[in-house]
């Protein structure tokens, strides 16, 4: 039964990733992943316009109808950050929050990819890694006070990872749970800071290293049905995926190269375990209050909502 749920959640997220010939408008992407940050904020998700006929959303790797997931809430973004892949038509955001618009608590980690067909622009996946209160290792205060420490900025053209290192060095770096050999394909860095859920590995110094509590047990399942966001312009890359030891828990890892090495990891894993400290209240209950939409231009999905 395991590897028979494991095979149709693979082929079903498989089938939602078409091939990509040509690059995309970096411009039109940023502002769809402008967009969809909004519909957080509002908790509306009227002004997502040019969605495709054969839309998905899927939230922790479960197709869902977007009217039951997360954007029921007007949410504060207390942190912000988007890369976009102008080859796979794609943009990964990762969101942090405490508190919804109104004060209430809120605590939210996401990890979002957005995906375009690459003729019109037109979205056809929104797939979210949505952590809370009772994830792996989860505080987003801690989560918030670590991330915003540290420096996502634009790298130099002439001093760029190329697509193919970042692909390597993430699929070395998830490999390391069922292969020994790839620890040493990793192409690590000193100083690196791994921000896991909301535990950092890093004190400020120059010896900082994202070695710390890597796997020893390197024959268990796989990390499986990665799914990509590379962006050499930040160096970074986000990789969704399966964490099949763990349960098959939801997972997101980004990782960001700086002069070829590992200077960053971020991870957001969706697993009942791994309580780290006070953790903070459960978001706040919100009434949904919204009508769906009915029908309209073929350009939008259906099952978008409207106040």
């Amino acid at each position: 039964m395991h590897h028979r749920l494991l095979g149709a959640a693979a082929a079903a997220l498989g089938a939602l990733l078409p091939v990509v010939a040509a690059e995309c408008n970096r411009t039109y992407l940023s502002s769809f992943a402008d967009a969809y940050v909004h519909s957080h904020e509002t908790g509306q998700l009227s002004n997502l316009d040019n969605i495709a006929d054969n839309f998905t959303y899927l939230e922790n790797n479960k197709t869902r109808e977007i009217t039951s997931g997360i954007f029921y809430n007007a949410l504060k973004i207390d942190h912000r950050h988007t890369i976009i892949d102008t080859v796979e038509c794609a943009s990964f955001t990762e969101l942090i929050i405490t508190h919804n618009v109104s004060g209430e608590p809120a605590p939210y980690v996401i990890g979002t990819q957005i995906r375009h067909s690459p003729g019109d622009l037109s979205c056809y996946l929104i797939d979210l890694i949505v952590s809370t209160t009772g994830s792996w290792l989860f505080n987003s205060t801690r989560t918030l006070e670590y991330a915003s420490k540290e420096n996502w900025t634009l790298i130099e053209e002439d001093q760029r990872p190329s697509r193919e290192l970042l692909k390597t060095a993430a699929d070395a770096y998830l490999d390391m749970w069922s292969n020994k050999s790839a620890i040493d394909a990793v192409p690590w860095g000193q100083p690196c800071d791994r921000l896991e859920g909301s535990v950092y590995t890093g004190s400020g110094l120059p010896t900082d290293s994202c070695k710390v509590g890597i796997p020893t047990n390197n024959n268990q399942a796989p990390n499986s049905h990665r799914r990509y966001v590379i962006d050499p312009t930040y160096g970074s890359i986000s990789v969704l995926c399966i964490f099949e030891h763990l349960s098959n828990a939801p997972d997101s890892h980004e990782f960001r190269l700086e002069n070829g090495k590992l200077r960053y990891v971020h991870t957001i894993t969706i697993a009942n375990s791994g309580l780290y400290g006070t953790e903070e209240p459960d978001p706040a209950p919100v009434s949904r209050g919204y009508k769906l939409r009915r029908g309209g231009a073929s350009s939008r999905a259906s099952g978008l909502l409207e106040s």
